[in-house]
């Protein structure tokens, strides 16, 4: 390999992993500073949860689109104007005056987003053609991108404590200005020809994806029998179902729904699917139990996420690749998903006063296996697609993802809330008015008892912390048991995909190699 080339590489996986980084560390580092803007700004309870929630809005609904305008315009050129923008919303999310302004700044960070995500990894399969180089490549930043929800709280933690709300945003301007410099030595790639993007095709996406995020959302926040979350959930299925059959008659469909129809390609998007609603509880579920349960602080719980992270990372960096040459897709997967399954079996044994490390190997197996099945099955994805199309097939893994996450963090959340309030055993000394409190949420629980006398408080304290964790028991047990399955359907769907996949072949017209200064 020249030097050119190995210069190149080393900065695509630099700028992707930083991206990617960047990304995820905002959609946790905000948590732990809303108290504090929530008095500063006179945030509302609706303000705050549009504050938290309008990035992931706004992100999954323009995903699509920006991977396609990635695959017209360029990659990397749609990289660097995300990763820009991006930075300069932070610095406007950082100094804004009211709450509203803060929304709006959110909103922006989303656009931001979903231009940075899909370049981001559809450059590393443009400039990682081998398939050992490029599983690598995507196992590495997949693990950075995981470790980035646990360096988020740990950041956030650590800004904090010596400086406003705001500091927790500025963290973006410096990762920016690496990128901006790794990105000189990052080869330009696009589709051949001129792409062609349907508006109508856009505005549908993009309806249809927000208003079926903004329902699953409000199924964990307003419940899932809101008259609004079913409007909503009926507004985004209509624009989608709509969205899916104009793509069947468009010459240049924004997604090509004949992609689903590669086994390898469709097995392996459900596959993460499934696999990122199962970890997103995992993340939400173990965060509660070590703030909530444990009585950790924000930093320690974020600590509390590093090993399962470093596992992530060195699974999918290091042993993807050598367990998809050895073994092959199929059984590396669903070795990946069984190893997820074996986490939240050992999470599911948990009590209110659990050891750590009961706790720790459930991180590190939970960990280990997720690295190794978002690994590779993102490395199918890739592998399965055209390469002149790999910003579109980005677009779709990720929206895989967001779609995932949302659901996961709804249903389950609902399900701890439910048998929470079904287990909750309150001694007859607890009023009435009190009791309708306890039964609301366990976090309200925690906040209320710090207000009464003993043994009121202790005997409160006891009995949320039991039934909590006896929803904690429903959904590891319940989440292991679909992720067992599902281990057993990867065997079945992806025993025909090769170990090598060679849609590595040269696109249409090869890539520019010309390295911007």
């Amino acid at each position: 390999m020249t030097g050119c080339r190995r210069a190149q590489r080393v900065a695509t996986l630099l700028a992707a992993c930083l991206a990617e980084l960047m990304v995820a560390v905002d959609l946790t580092v905000l948590h732990l500073a809303i108290p504090a803007l929530t008095v500063q700004l006179d945030a509302s309870t609706e303000a705050l949860l549009w504050i938290a929630d309008i990035y992931g809005f706004v992100m999954g609904g323009l995903l699509i689109t920006m991977g396609n305008l990635g695959d017209r315009f360029g990659r990397r050129r749609v990289l660097l104007a995300g990763v820009t923008v991006f930075a300069a919303a932070s610095v406007l999310a950082a100094y804004a005056p009211t709450a509203g302004f803060l929304i709006a700044a959110r909103a922006l960070l989303g656009v931001a987003g979903s231009a940075v995500l899909p370049s981001a990894t559809s450059l590393l399969r443009a400039v990682f053609t081998g398939q050992r180089a490029r599983a690598r490549a995507v196992g590495i930043s997949s693990g950075v991108s995981a470790a980035g929800f646990a360096i988020g709280p740990i950041c956030g933690g650590l800004l904090l404590d010596h400086f406003w709300w705001g500091a927790v945003f500025l963290v973006n301007v410096p990762v920016t200005l690496l990128i901006l410099l790794a990105a000189r030595f990052v080869p330009e790639s696009r589709t051949p020809g001129r792409l062609r993007l349907d508006p109508r095709s856009v505005l549908l996406s993009v309806v249809g994806m927000v208003a079926v995020i903004y329902a699953l959302k409000g199924a964990f926040h307003a419940g899932p029998s809101h008259p609004e979350v079913w409007l909503s959930f009926l507004l985004g299925a209509g624009a989608l179902l709509w969205f899916g059959a104009r793509q069947n008659r468009l010459e240049q469909p924004l997604i090509d729904l004949g992609l689903f129809r590669r086994r390898a390609f469709s097995a392996s998007v459900g596959s993460n699917l499934v696999s990122v609603f199962t970890m997103s509880a995992f993340a939400l579920i173990s965060s509660q139990y070590f703030q909530l349960v444990l009585g950790w602080s924000p930093l320690k719980a974020g600590l509390g996420f590093v090993p399962g992270a470093l596992a992530a990372l060195l699974t999918g960096g290091l042993l993807a690749a050598i367990a998809v040459e050895r073994f092959g897709r199929a059984p590396s997967v669903a070795a990946g998903l069984a190893l997820a399954a074996a986490g939240f079996t050992l999470f599911g044994f948990v009590q209110p006063h659990s050891v750590y490390p009961l706790v720790l190997t459930a991180q590190v197996a939970f960990g280990a296996g997720a690295g190794l099945t978002l690994t590779v099955t993102g490395d199918t994805i890739l592998g399965t697609v055209p390469r002149d199309r790999a910003g579109a097939a980005s677009a779709i893994s990720a929206t895989a993802y967001e779609l995932g996450g949302a659901l996961g963090i709804a249903v389950m959340g609902s399900v701890v809330s439910l048998v929470y309030r079904q287990e909750l055993r309150l001694p007859g000394a607890v009023g009435p008015d009190l009791a309708e409190h306890v039964r609301e949420s366990f976090g309200a629980t925690a906040a209320l008892s710090g207000g009464l006398t003993e043994p009121v408080a202790g005997v409160v304290r006891a009995a949320a912390s039991e039934a909590f964790v006896g929803g904690i028991r429903v959904c590891m047990f319940g989440s292991a048991a679909v992720l067992a399955v599902l281990a057993a359907v990867a065997l079945v769907t992806l025993r025909t995909v090769p170990k090598v996949i060679e849609a590595d072949r040269p696109a249409a017209t090869p890539l520019t190699t010309d390295i911007r200064r």
